[in-house]
């Protein structure tokens, strides 16, 4: 969702105040007092793009988790990298679910167009060709899927697997939500893991049955997980929405030993200030709860780089 033009006139409001009538001599200095000075919150923003997050091996095949309405500006992107560094336009996606906040982007991910482009489309569900048909019927969108010119292929893949894709071992475990979501383990030939695992709801009262899921997260040195709703919201109102906390999810981090935390999927009512009030709380709830190495909370937003 793109921000209103209310909540773009409150931050320049608030960046104008923070300023209390500073001058800047160029347009330099006016982006240093922004990148330095003002919280996240007021200069930035935390986006609005939906599921869409890169494994980016620095050469090779691309490799995507979901295909959000983020797709779109990561497919025009990928081409640059592919003009500029030469790397083949082949893509691997592995799909949380089949919900169309995180199929969206597909019918917008241009590389899907062009003749030469070789697409795999990973996923534990066996009706994920059909899904992404459906959303390109005519009553839905002006190109059908069987106009698309690149070479696009499907793989169902099953739970208790690894498997060899490219550079990177993959697994994954099937999760609390609606139709079923999955999460996916990466490991590279370095031995470092990235966890994604979004759309799973795991309920603070019955932690004691998520072994499974702490196994999963065994270790990684990074989790993008599932943070979208407070506390308060997923035993109240919101249970058995398909969602979790943030407290949640630093409890099951904790539990794996995992390195880096990455609050993700953020609900889209709430303001930056509000995501940026619930990453604070997060951070001194672990400090409060930890009782051995540290786990780095990092909130997710539009164009974070994370290195493992």
């Amino acid at each position: 969702m793109a921000p209103h033009a209310s909540t773009i006139a409150e931050k320049v409001s608030r960046a104008l105040f923070a300023a209390n009538g500073r001058s800047f001599a160029s347009e330099a200095a006016a982006r240093a007092f922004v990148e330095g000075e003002l919280e996240f919150a007021v200069g930035k923003t935390y986006g609005g793009a939906t599921s869409c997050v890169e494994i980016d091996l620095g050469a090779g095949p691309f490799v995507i988790c979901d295909m959000g309405s983020g797709l779109r500006e990561f497919g025009l992107d990928s081409l640059r990298r592919c003009n500029a560094e030469g790397r083949p336009q082949e893509y691997h996606f592995f799909l949380s679910h089949l919900h169309w906040d995180h199929i969206m982007g597909f019918p917008f991910f241009v590389p899907a167009f062009l003749a030469g482009a070789k697409i795999v489309i990973h996923a534990g569900h066996a009706d994920a060709e059909e899904a992404l048909r459906r959303q390109q019927e005519e009553i839905s969108f002006p190109v059908p899927f069987d106009w698309l010119k690149a070479d696009i292929a499907f793989r169902t893949l099953e739970t208790g697997r690894e498997y060899r894709i490219g550079r990177l071992d993959v697994s994954l475990i099937e999760q609390h939500h609606s139709h079923s979501s999955y999460g996916y383990r990466f490991r590279d030939d370095r031995g470092k893991v990235a966890v994604y695992s979004t759309d799973s709801e795991h309920k603070i009262d019955l932690m004691h049955g998520e072994a499974d899921v702490v196994g999963f997260f065994e270790a990684a040195d990074l989790v993008v997980c599932d943070t979208m709703y407070s506390l308060a919201d997923t035993v109240s109102m919101k249970e058995d929405w398909g969602h979790s906390s943030n407290i949640v999810a630093v409890d099951l981090c904790h539990a794996a030993r995992a390195q880096r935390l990455a609050l993700f999927h953020h609900e889209p009512t709430y303001s930056d200030a509000d995501i940026q009030r619930m990453y604070r709380e997060t951070i001194r709830y672990e400090e409060l709860t930890r009782d051995d190495a540290p786990l780095e909370v990092i909130c997710a937003h539009d164009g974070l780089c994370i290195e493992v």
